[in-house]
């Protein structure tokens, strides 16, 4: 991956920006609708993983760890229909996050609205299905940029 690509955030900032503000935008929402830095997080890292944008992934867990999410919840997010440690609601939203992504093959169908909506009130559910939107577009606009994600030093890693 070593070919540079046109990178979207400095080519044209004012798009940029305006991404960015509006994920802002998108956090006061969660933050106003109760959807905690946690549950936010899981959602910011299965997308990103789903999608194998590892800028993004690299940058939401290190979000989740801030929010208090361990090593064993994290590295338990891509299997997380096998696993005991999500709660009910963080399981609805892994998989709202997952319907998100895979927007083009199913929708949000009846059925995952329904499942996700008797766990969630309609303020969490818009907060959420925004934050997959948000999450998404960055995902895009890096995966096409092909933003580097070099390791990390020893001090880094502390």
């Amino acid at each position: 991956m070593s070919e540079t690509r046109v990178h979207l955030s400095k080519t044209e900032p004012t798009a940029y920006q305006a991404l960015d503000a509006f994920a802002r935008t998108v956090g006061q929402i969660c933050a106003a609708n109760g959807i905690d830095d946690r549950l936010k997080e899981l959602v910011m890292i299965h997308s990103s993983q789903l999608n194998g944008c590892a800028y993004c992934t690299r940058v939401h867990v290190d979000r989740a760890v801030a929010a208090g999410i361990d090593a064993d919840t994290m590295m338990q997010i891509a299997s997380w229909r096998e696993s005991d440690v999500f709660s009910e609601r963080e399981q609805a939203a892994l998989e709202l996050a997952e319907a998100f992504t895979f927007i083009s093959e199913d929708g949000i169908s009846d059925d995952l609205y329904n499942r996700v909506g008797a766990v969630f009130t309609e303020k969490e559910y818009a907060a959420l299905s925004w934050a997959c939107v948000s999450i998404n577009a960055f995902n895009r606009v890096v995966i096409a940029g092909r933003y580097p994600v070099p390791p990390r030093t020893p001090q880094a890693q502390a």
